[in-house]
């Protein structure tokens, strides 16, 4: 496993993260997502990446237990804040109020006594940002918290939180988790470029599109039964627009003589893809059985040529979206 440095923190992170987005606590029995995590871990994965609302707290919870026992200064332990944790006025948001007792929750589910890295998991139009990088910093200054982040911001929004944390003296945002693959490059334009200005690492999600780059969506033909796009519990709502679509699936298939050219799978290849980009510091993978950890990892390290990402970028043409408006918060607190 290849490590890299978290934007330019002095935090190293290995390149391939592992993630818990919509497996544990919910689509995944615990004992196999421990099995998930063991082979994530066995094969050199040190960074581990959840959210509090994942699963209502039960994915910390699940990722704590499978953590227990291992040596906590050789782990980087990340999660997330801003999403509804309850039926409250101030369970949501970026407020000093549910920052403070979110971390306080997640510290407690994770079964840890600090984070590596805490992130605003979207922008909040309803706090002053001065409040919420003052929070972030408190926790930061109590070594509750080594590092902040944020996860889906852009570009000015990213730049104006640098901008204060500057002039008040607060600790940096190190790092951005965008969504990012192949086909969804909407980062690319504008929140890459002022993530590089300001020191910000992307830690990218979905990087095999919640499956769709893997190849097992056939054009025509109803979805495997099994996956996702299947699973009314893990998402088939969010994926219904990409199955459906028969032109973006005839291409993906296209890349298959490309991925056994360079000898990945379908999955390895989207991960590897990902990894090119300099400023990526690390793609999560998430996985529901151990095998599938095994095989994403295989990306680690790997150097596409430049004909292959040309060819990659022949085949999707314009099935790839680009546009910077599409990174978007909720305007009012869900």
């Amino acid at each position: 496993m290849e490590h890299r440095r978290l934007g330019r923190s002095g935090l190293m992170v290995s390149e391939i993260s592992y993630g818990n987005w919509i497996t544990h606590g919910s689509q995944v029995a615990e004992d196999s997502a421990a099995a998930c995590v063991r082979a994530a871990l066995d094969a050199g994965v040190t960074t581990f990446d959840t959210a509090d609302v994942y699963a209502g707290g039960r994915a910390e919870e699940v990722l704590g237990r499978a953590l227990k026992g291992e040596r906590r200064d050789g782990l980087e332990i990340f999660s997330k804040v801003y999403w509804p944790m309850g039926e409250g006025r101030n369970d949501r948001g970026l407020s000093r109020k549910h920052i403070v007792r979110g971390c306080e929750d997640s510290l407690r589910r994770l079964g840890t006594d600090y984070l590596d890295l805490y992130q605003a998991h979207r922008f909040d139009y309803a706090a002053p940002l001065e409040e919420t990088l003052r929070a972030f910093d408190d926790l930061v200054r109590q070594g509750k918290v080594l590092y902040v982040g944020v996860s889906e911001w852009r570009a000015d929004e990213i730049e104006r939180a640098v901008r204060i944390a500057d002039d008040m003296g607060f600790d940096r945002l190190v790092s951005n988790q965008p969504r990012y693959n192949m086909v969804w490059r909407v980062i690319e334009s504008a929140v890459v470029p002022a993530s590089v200005r300001e020191g910000l690492g992307q830690i990218v999600w979905s990087p095999i599109e919640q499956g769709v780059l893997t190849g097992k969506y056939l054009p025509g033909q109803a979805p495997p039964a099994g996956s996702r796009a299947t699973d009314p519990n893990g998402g088939a709502s969010d994926i219904a627009h990409l199955v459906s679509d028969d032109e973006l699936l005839h291409r993906v298939q296209r890349l298959k003589p490309v991925a056994e050219e360079v000898g990945l799978s379908m999955a390895a290849l989207a991960v590897a893809w990902v990894l090119q980009n300099p400023a990526v510091s690390s793609a999560i993978i998430g996985a529901s059985r151990p095998e599938q950890v095994r095989d994403n990892v295989r990306a680690a390290g790997v150097v596409l040529s430049p004909d292959v990402m040309s060819r990659i970028d022949e085949i999707l043409g314009d099935k790839v979206e680009r546009d910077p408006a599409r990174t978007v918060s909720p305007a009012v607190r869900p």
